[in-house]
């Protein structure tokens, strides 16, 4: 921090801002939370009076400094913006208001997001037992020391460290922008030649270039502390697939399942229910694993390739005859008939090897792209808290 810059205790500057309700069972009750990591607060549900256990609420104004007293480790602090006036709390999220013009509250709400003050805040914490959930108190609050430049400064910082973020944003926007566009010119490259092999060959089903299409156990197994890997559909739905967060079954269940479930390299495992139906993934891994009953397995016979029907079951047109197919609202799913039925071309094997080839050199150049995409995206996000360590230190 600036060693020019005074210290100042919080509670010479802040001051409780404590509009107390009693609870009317016939009114209304906007309620409020706050997020993490500094992400400020947000209107969380309304409620009647009759639907809470609360008999107080406090009702907050914009412009006040809120936390949370269970998550302020967390980094849960920020103001009240216009759009949150006359929201309420419980006494679980302590307001505050400026005592005079010495603190500007969006250069309070940048300091709560340095590494140092919530370590602190996190020890202030962590003499509380499980019980109390390590609820960061008032005292502790009003105790912080602030470094706190003339208000002049204060908001010349904020408007620095905002002009910054904003640079931040724009280039964050312009990367993931490029990566949009690189990944909807594979989709139309892929819909071009599915295209052009419909002209050539016709189109036939799914279940003609597989020797089965089946699910996984539609019996939930117990889940066991070690054993053989047993993923969901968030672990394809990226069209790739990988084990994070996966759970375990022993290898007595294992052993159970039909060969027909069993999983094996080159095989293609199809998100079949939720936001993420229609995307297929290619068992690029020799792990044994299972899986649940929303993901199709396809298992190719030798008529196919498994890398041509991955292309081509991520064509427009088969995307949409899936979605087209679904059963349910709340939860859209796929049966395996209608995956079954799917249109795809299914020309000769040189004929799909000279598409794969075709399709893979772009998709190579679109994951390369994604990859760069990704590690710029990081190198951005890093850049955030040094802007932060720069603006307390009085560098910007």
């Amino acid at each position: 921090m600036n060693s020019a810059w005074p210290n100042t205790a919080l509670g010479e500057v802040l001051a409780p801002a404590i509009r107390e309700c009693q609870v009317d069972p016939s009114a209304r009750y906007p309620l409020l939370g706050v997020r993490l990591d500094g992400q400020g607060p947000f209107h969380r549900e309304t409620v009647l009076g009759t639907q809470t256990s609360a008999t107080r609420l406090y009702k907050v104004k914009t412009g006040d400094f809120i936390y949370s007293r269970l998550f302020a480790w967390r980094g849960a602090f920020g103001l009240i913006q216009p759009n949150l006036d006359d929201h309420f709390v419980s006494n679980e999220f302590p307001a505050f208001t400026p005592i005079s013009n010495r603190i500007d509250l969006k250069y309070l709400n940048y300091w709560f997001r340095l590494p140092d003050v919530l370590r602190q805040v996190e020890a202030d914490c962590s003499g509380s037992t499980p019980l109390t959930r390590n609820r960061y108190k008032e005292q502790y609050f009003r105790a912080l020391q602030i470094p706190l430049p003339a208000i002049d400064e204060q908001r010349r910082i904020v408007i620095r460290i905002e002009e910054l973020t904003a640079k931040i944003t724009e280039a964050r926007t312009l990367r993931q922008s490029a990566s949009d566009e690189a990944e909807a010119l594979s989709r139309s490259a892929t819909d071009d030649v599915y295209g052009r092999l419909k002209n050539e060959t016709g189109l036939t089903r799914l279940d003609t270039a597989c020797s089965s299409i089946t699910d996984g156990d539609h019996q939930t197994p117990a889940f066991s502390e070690g054993g053989v890997k047993f993923i969901f559909v968030g672990n394809v739905s990226t069209g790739q697939l990988h084990f994070n967060g996966v759970k375990h079954v022993t290898p007595e269940y294992f052993q159970k399942i039909s060969a027909s479930r069993v999983p094996r390299r080159g095989d293609i495992l199809y998100s079949a229910v939720g936001a993420t139906l229609g995307i297929p993934a290619i068992v690029d891994a020799d792990d044994d694993f299972c899986f649940q009953r929303h993901i199709a397995i396809l298992k190719t016979n030798n008529k196919a390739l498994s890398r041509f029907l991955w292309h081509m079951l991520r064509s427009k047109t088969v995307f949409d005859k899936a979605w087209g197919s679904t059963t349910g609202s709340a939860q859209p799913t796929i049966p395996l008939r209608a995956i079954r039925e799917l249109p795809i071309p299914l020309p000769s094997l040189e004929q799909q090897m000279n598409a794969i080839a075709e399709l893979d050199a772009l998709q190579a150049k679109v994951d390369s792209l994604k990859a760069l995409q990704a590690e710029t995206a990081s190198e951005l996000d890093a850049m955030r808290p040094a802007i932060l360590d720069k603006a307390f230190k009085g560098e910007l």
